[in-house]
């Protein structure tokens, strides 16, 4: 299928065991709770679009079997979060949360977790700090880019329906966690030989997903195609809002794009922007840029013939990222959006 026809008709028509949570729900609480969860850091391998097999790590839920992205974690200001982390390998790793600080420390952190052992972060969340989040392994500058990271969403307290006291509002809300892959970095790891010195990109993928498009094996398999993978895909009836928690993890800025309607956008960076612009595409940073924006669910104004459902895309803007292995293209970051 060419460029064009792809964009046109929008997509429309991992194995699981590495697949995270990207899903979020929630009630708001009028009192603060201890929000816990357990990971273990393990190993394994995916299969990338082209067939590549590809060393990986990831936080699991049991001792075998690593998450990419992690299991992602939802609180309110006011909670105490407790992150028990076990390091089922044999080279020592840790867990951060970028962007909140404990105590005197400037990043919340479990600290050194040595082979075989555990930590537990203990961070009380204070006011102020709603919000998205990235959780990941900083041990070495690289160990987000094999997996090692997820995301975690803070609520502001008492409220289940707005990113912000006083943001716009939303129904539904998910995470697009964007990675870009270089095999050879992996296998480095893999063999323990030196890290290359240069980044070159060859896999991109959406809540550790690539797409899959009409024709290729796998298409409309919700745990291999990003195109149907329900943390991904935008799903809602007219009137629904769907607030998106975008957070990069690689190495590479991308341009955001979805069709049928513009985003509301949010924040940049974590930083409330002064207003809410409407936007059909959102420059999301590299090296742990972040961006919350509301995609809402209204009758696309330049359809023709005027339609209350269908499927559009969501792909990126930067051509490369929409490729696998150097050039199998419709085979990299993105996903659908179905009006119902």
């Amino acid at each position: 299928m060419e460029r064009r026809a792809f964009l046109k008709a929008g997509g429309a028509s991992l194995a699981s065991a590495l697949m995270g949570s990207g899903m979020l729900t929630w009630s708001a609480r009028s009192e603060a709770a201890t929000i816990s969860q357990t990971l273990y850091i393990t190993d394994g391998t995916k299969t990338m679009p082209d067939g590549v097999s590809l060393y990986v790590k990831g936080y699991g839920t049991t001792a075998n079997t690593p998450l990419i992205p992690a299991p992602s974690i939802i609180c309110q200001e006011g909670d105490t979060l407790s992150i028990t982390v076990y390091n089922m390998l044999s080279v020592t790793h840790n867990l951060v949360i970028g962007g909140l600080v404990s105590g005197s420390a400037p990043i919340a952190s479990t600290g050194d977790i040595a082979p075989g052992g555990n930590k537990t972060l203990t961070y009380t969340i204070p006011s102020g700090a709603a919000g998205s989040y990235l959780f990941y392994d900083n041990k070495t500058s690289y160990n987000r880019f094999l997996g090692l990271h997820g995301g975690l969403a803070i609520m502001p307290a008492g409220i289940s329906n707005q990113l912000y006291s006083g943001s716009p509002t939303f129904v539904k809300q998910q995470f697009w966690i964007l990675n870009d892959i270089d095999p050879a970095l992996n296998t480095a790891v893999k063999n323990g030989t030196t890290i290359p010195t240069s980044f070159t990109p060859r896999y991109f993928t959406i809540n550790g997903l690539s797409s899959r498009p009409p024709g290729a094996a796998g298409h409309g398999d919700p745990t291999i195609d990003a195109l149907y993978d329900p943390r991904s895909r935008l799903s809602g009836h007219i009137g629904d809002r769907t607030l998106v928690r975008m957070l990069n993890t690689g190495m590479c800025s991308h341009a955001v794009h979805t069709h049928a309607n513009h985003m509301e956008w949010l924040t940049d960076r974590g930083t409330v922007r002064p207003s809410v612009w409407k936007k059909d595409t959102l420059y999301l940073r590299n090296n742990l840029g972040k961006i919350d924006a509301i995609f809402p669910f209204e009758a696309p104004p330049d359809a023709y013939p005027p339609v209350t459902s269908g499927h559009f895309p969501m792909h990126l803007h930067d051509e490369m990222s929409q490729t696998a292995g150097g050039g199998l293209y419709q085979f990299g970051s993105m996903t659908e959006l179905e009006f119902l």
